[in-house]
């Protein structure tokens, strides 16, 4: 049995795998202030919960984008799972190529989404992953990973609203009644779910005019089902696409 986890800037996302197959899974908040004794107890409660115990542990493999609590996730993992994780890093075997300038700098998350991709629906393939940022990935017919385009999650946004607009108040993200809205809330609403659907659209059609007409265009994280309801332009929604990629990271370095 293999443990996946992904470490993000918002949510901590872990999966345990029977072979191939994806059997419980959670997302958690991601909290900074979590020492290491935390998380490992947290770990141990999940596994419990899933009916196992360490002992049904083959392995581990972490994605992080965050640093400061990387080795705080390991150091959880070594002492209460009794196993060294494999950490999605530069000199692990993707099998994909890297065309960024700097490799180094692109998310272990988008590498392990990007792995996922190609194994499980091939290239040429745009990777929209609504996470804490709205990323953007192309990945080539021959498997290669050329870059993508990054700007502020839907949550993001909307705390932003929140914080820096006095008269504005906190909301959820719900599908207004109509894309004029007639109060604040169905205003802000509208706003940040239509226009970001709207985002969508015009991002898709700019990198398929570059990666060709036949591009797959597959949607991950959080709010992924919600965006592609108000959209035809989604191909496939994949939310644990992380997770599977980790998990073939993980094979391909055994």
């Amino acid at each position: 049995m293999l443990l996946t986890i992904d470490v993000g800037n918002t949510n901590l996302t872990l999966g345990l795998y029977e072979g191939d197959q994806l059997g419980r899974h959670w997302r958690l908040a991601t909290d900074h202030a979590r020492m290491p004794d935390e998380y490992g107890l947290q770990f141990l409660g999940l596994l419990q919960n899933a009916g196992k115990t360490i002992k049904d542990l083959n392995g581990i493999s972490l994605a992080s984008v965050v640093p400061p609590l990387t080795m705080r996730v390991v150091q959880a993992c070594r002492e209460y799972l009794k196993q060294e994780p494999l950490i999605v890093d530069t000199g692990v075997k993707t099998g994909i190529r890297i065309r960024y300038e700097d490799p180094k700098a692109v998310g272990a998350d988008r590498v392990c989404d990007a792995v996922a991709v190609m194994k499980t629906y091939g290239g040429p393939a745009c990777v929209v992953d609504f996470g804490t940022a709205t990323t953007f990935n192309a990945i080539t017919k021959d498997g290669e990973y050329l870059g993508g385009a990054i700007t502020a999650g839907i949550n993001l946004a909307a705390e932003a609203l929140f914080t820096r607009a006095a008269k504005l108040p906190r909301i959820d993200l719900q599908r207004p009644p109509s894309v004029i809205g007639r109060n604040t809330v169905h205003a802000m609403q509208s706003g940040l779910l239509f226009g970001y659907v709207s985002m969508v659209e015009g991002m898709v059609a700019r990198f398929r005019s570059e990666l060709g007409s036949d591009m797959k265009v597959v949607a991950t994280g959080g709010l992924a089902e919600v965006v592609a309801q108000e959209t035809k332009v989604i191909d496939i929604i994949a939310p644990w696409l992380t997770l599977d990629g980790l998990r073939l990271i993980w094979e391909l370095n055994q």
